[in-house]
Parts: C-alpha cells; structure tokens; sequence
C-alpha cells in the first residue's frame, strides 16, 4: 500500500495507522527518538537551530558569482546559506525545500513572501539522529523522503509539519538493512533517490571501492551495490533494477516516457584524460552498464581487463569529461526558459579533485533527440573554477522551482543559488 492513501486527509487517525504499523516491522531506534516520535510522543527537544542569511558570507559569495558565466538572458542570484549543502528536493505544494548533506543534517529552505530568496533556512526534524541523509526526495501526495547511508525514513506531509523539532516519521527501510553491515563504508555512501512514474521508490547505492575486488561482486550485486534499487514506497517488494554502476549520485526519470536517466562517476587513477564520465539511459529492467570490467565509457579496468565483461552491456549515452565528477541530474519541465531547454536535461558537475589540470564545477546541458535519446551536450553555466585552478564552488545537484526557475547546491560555498531567465 502506498502512502497516498494513508495521508490523503492528513488525518491523525491515518497517520498514527501508519507509524503503529511501521514499529511493528521496524527495530526501535532510542537514540534516534524514532520509538518515541512513532508513538506520538515528544522527545524533549526544543531548539530549532537556524542559519543566518546576513552577514560577510553574503557578500563574498555574491561576489563571486559575477564571475559565473551563463547564456544571454539568463542570471544567477543567491538564494540561501545552506551549509554543505547537497541534494534539493523541492515540496509538491511550494511550501519548503529541502536540502540533504553528506553530514548528519537536513535543512528546510523557505521563501515565505516568494520573493526569489530564502527568507528562513533551518535543520529539519532535529530530534532524529541522521547518518549522511544526503538523497532527499518527495512522492507527488507529499512524503519526504530521505536515503541516508544504510537507512530509509519518510516524513508524511514534511512540507506542513517542518515546524516542530518533532514530526511523524516512518521507517521505510530499517537502520543496517539497507546495505549489509559489513558493506558500511566511508566512501560513496551518498545516496540520491526519485520516485517513479510507477510509484516506487528508487534508490542508488555507490559502491564503496575505486575497482572491488573479485570476491566482493557476487555479494554487491545481490544487494544492488553498484546499482540503482527499486521498492514500494513501504519498503516492500526490493529488487534490484539496474547494475554495472560504480557511483551514482544523480538520477531522474524523463517524463514524456518514463525512462530513468543516471549519472555515473567513473575510475580514478587511469589518468587525466580517462575514463570518461557517464550520462546514462535506462531503458528497461535489470540493464548491466559495465563497470567494474569498464573504468567508463568503452575504456577496460586493468584489474578486469582479462575478463569478460556481461553481455549486453549498455554503453553511456554522453561521455563527459573525465574526472569532472558529474553529481545530481534533472530534466526541465518548465517554461520560464527558452524552448530549447525544454525537456533536456540539467546536470551538476561537482569538479575535479585528482587531475593536474582540474576541470567541472559547472552546471551541463543536454537536450534530447526525437527519439528520447541523448543530443550534444554543451556547458551552461560556468566560473565556479577559476582560469589558476582554484575552486570558489562546487556543484552539487540541479532542481527546478515550481515558477520555472533552477536551483542549484554547492556544498563547499555551502549555498542554494537560483537561476532564472529575463530574456526574450
């Protein structure tokens, strides 16, 4: 059952249903006050930290983003201090976005007088105990939810209840049960998550080596380690739904057919100008995309090269620039911009960090063909690296606001900006 028809009304009595029955399936969390919050009891937490959004910090990041270049008409502004800010999941009612980080806090963005701005930025839910919450996501009925490193929570109606330190929340996928234990790792454990136009829950799960070992590819791939997972919104009927993945931390479905698209970071050490970066298409379940017998693109690992790699691997729709560390995806669907950007597809490049001459840090388009696959794709907006290899920000993820516009994250200016169009 889906969480539609448990918070359609919003009810108390719907709500509390839900939360009895996920304690039953799920272990008690004391020290994430999960037992006490699904018994609607108060935690005794009071304080609701908040970021100041005045202040030197400001004006620098302002400054420096006169130096970000766009296309004719279109201009960059702030739009809130989010620190370490990662992956944007935008509220279906408008009220509050959400940005999730590689530490252990959420933060809800509010721009109250829809002013293009944040007017208010503070910790969501900060009587729960996160874990990397850095995949953030809403179903259409308005449950937040929120991919940390090896647990799934979900927050029915967040963008209403974000007030209080204390909120309704369910267990989708219990605390060690989302990868096995003895898989934890600190390295591409940051989650990213979309729900699908057939009401799943979709879930990318990096796998935590530069190239794993032989042993380890059996277990991984029982898992959906190095792959894209899929279950019911309650964390039922898991299945595996795509493998061959080394790190993916950016995903969205297209919209005119329901295609999953993916980026994909690629293997280190093989130099400046190899492999390349991975913009991929899922056409249909269970497609193998290569790695780890390729490093990215058609380029062999050394460590698999003698071996032979699955058949019928699918190979990148667009190959990007080695290293550049492509990150969160999205297709645009508004109509603030001109026509041509119009159902392509807004990428992050987070930018480079073991090339002697770096390269990202910049925001990727590519528009698709008639046929659904992907056309050339160009740089839209760039100057976060400087000409000296200096980074003044770093890309995280891309998502449209509901008046057209596009947010994107920066995890080491710790900001939301806002991109708009004023063009004719």
């Amino acid at each position: 059952m889906f969480y539609a028809a448990k918070f359609r009304a919003l009810s108390s009595v719907a709500v509390a249903a839900f939360l009895c029955a996920s304690a039953v399936s799920a272990s008690a969390q004391p020290s994430d006050n999960l037992d006490k919050l699904g018994a609607f009891k108060t935690t005794g937490v009071t304080d609701i930290p908040t970021v100041p959004q005045t202040g030197r910090k400001v004006d620098a990041i302002k400054a420096n983003l006169a130096k970000v270049k766009l296309p004719p008409g279109f201009k960059i502004s702030l739009y809130a201090l989010v620190p370490d800010a990662r992956h944007i999941a935008v509220g279906p009612q408008g009220v509050v976005t959400f940005v999730g980080t590689r530490k252990n806090k959420v933060y809800a963005v509010t721009d109250r007088g829809k002013a293009g701005f944040a007017e208010e930025v503070k910790e969501f839910a900060p009587s729960v105990k996160f874990t990397i919450p850095n995949g953030v996501c809403f179903s259409k009925d308005g449950v937040l939810y929120i991919a940390e490193q090896n647990r799934v929570l979900s927050f029915p109606a967040a963008e209403f209840f974000y007030e209080s330190p204390d909120i309704a929340v369910g267990q989708v996928v219990p605390q060690g049960e989302l990868i096995p234990k003895e898989d934890e790792s600190f390295n591409h454990t940051a989650r990213v998550c979309r729900i699908g136009p057939d009401n799943k829950l979709y879930i990318t799960l990096g796998q935590p080596f530069n190239v794993p070992a032989k042993d380890k590819l059996e277990g991984f791939a029982k898992a959906g380690i190095g792959g894209i997972i899929r279950m019911d919104q309650d964390g039922k009927n898991r299945e595996v739904f795509a493998g061959g993945i080394r790190n993916s931390v950016g995903m969205d479905f297209n919209p005119k057919n329901g295609q999953l698209w993916f980026t994909d970071n690629q293997v280190d050490g093989m130099g400046d100008g190899i492999p390349p970066g991975e913009l991929n298409r899922i056409t249909q379940a269970g497609q193998n995309f290569g790695f780890p017998y390729y490093g990215g693109g058609k380029v062999r690992t050394v460590e698999y090269k003698a071996d032979t790699p699955p058949a019928n691997v699918v190979y990148p729709e667009v190959e990007m620039d080695a290293h550049a560390a492509d990150l969160g995806m999205s297709f645009y669907t508004g109509k603030s911009f001109p026509a041509k950007y119009r159902g392509g597809i807004f990428s992050a490049q987070h930018g480079s960090w073991n090339r002697t001459e770096p390269v990202g840090a910049r925001i990727m388009f590519t528009p698709l063909k008639a046929d659904g696959s992907a056309d050339k794709t160009e740089v839209f907006a760039s100057g976060w690296l400087t000409s000296d290899g200096e980074y003044l920000g770093r890309p995280v993820d891309v998502e449209q606001l509901r008046d057209g516009s596009l947010l994107v994250s920066d995890d080491l200016a710790g900001a939301l900006y806002r991109i708009t169009y004023n063009g004719k």
